[in-house]
């Protein structure tokens, strides 16, 4: 699933090329991609001008004209590509937008089938169910709140990562680089956490974040940027998907354990499990 740096990437890759475009139509290939509030609302896009394109959590929203957003969570394997609509539409595109002179769309395509597509009023974006239990921003979160997130909690580090109403938008691969960084082992307690600690996991997480965005995210399967680029921070992974590896830092092998049904790696070496309580 696409994650913080990948999202933002594909909007920073849709900024320059969707705004100030005037939507001429539609097409919508598949039906159940869309959950729309109100029936025929979407038709009120016809005609207005794209004001812009921001994230939040995971999420894709593209600010049209007239109070209205399309909001869009990519999950598994959804990418926008702004084609050509000369280009052959693949069985795998199921939403398409296209605008006023000239011959560009701007195409949804989803192999999965996961992801969804919904049309909101942008004034009530904060308010709407996908957004409203979302976390703090990982990029934008100071140390102090960062801190105040962990008190009195008991569930461990790779689960609170990864829980969206904790901090929204980090993912599998990344709370396992962040939690490599700042050399947490990711079954650790929150409660056992001290401040310093905490602090450096949040100089971590932002490291980690904004290295991945830089280098346009990680391609391990699916994931394209706007314009079909791949990424390439798949390339500085320090434990995420290297198990039996030599670690980069210690040496040892690179293990991967299950936890809540999903793989996490980690290094023995550096991310040391503390058995006894503080």
């Amino acid at each position: 699933m696409p994650e913080l740096p990948e999202v933002e990437t594909i909007v920073r890759s849709l900024v320059p090329k969707l705004k100030g475009l005037q939507i001429r139509s539609f097409h919508i290939l598949y039906p159940p991609l869309f959950r729309e509030k109100s029936p025929g609302f979407i038709a009120n896009l016809r005609g207005k001008k794209i004001c812009g394109v921001r994230r939040r959590g995971k999420m894709i929203l593209i600010d049209c004209e007239g109070d209205m957003s399309l909001l869009v969570h990519l999950k598994m394997t959804g990418i926008f590509l702004f084609s050509s609509a000369d280009e052959p539409v693949d069985k795998h595109t199921h939403f398409i937008i296209s605008f006023e002179y000239g011959k560009r769309e701007l195409r949804f395509r989803d192999v999965r089938k996961f992801g969804f597509v919904s049309c909101i009023r942008t004034a009530e974006a904060s308010s709407v169910d996908e957004l409203k239990s979302l976390g703090p921003e990982p990029l934008e979160i100071g140390l102090a709140p960062f801190q105040r997130l962990f008190q009195g909690r008991k569930a461990r580090l790779k689960s609170l990562l990864l829980n969206q109403k904790f901090l929204a938008g980090i993912g599998n691969i990344y709370a396992d680089e962040i939690l490599f960084q700042a050399r947490l082992h990711p079954l650790t307690p929150a409660s056992r956490m001290r401040q310093a600690e905490l602090k450096r996991m949040h100089e971590a997480m932002k490291d980690v974040l904004g290295r991945a965005i830089a280098c346009q995210g990680s391609t391990i399967r699916d994931y394209r940027n706007a314009v079909g680029q791949e990424g390439n921070f798949q390339s500085f992974h320090q434990v995420y998907g290297r198990e039996g590896l030599a670690c980069t830092i210690c040496g040892r092998g690179i293990r991967r354990i299950r936890l809540g049904g999903r793989s996490t790696f980690y290094c023995p070496g550096c991310q040391k499990e503390e058995k006894t309580a503080r």
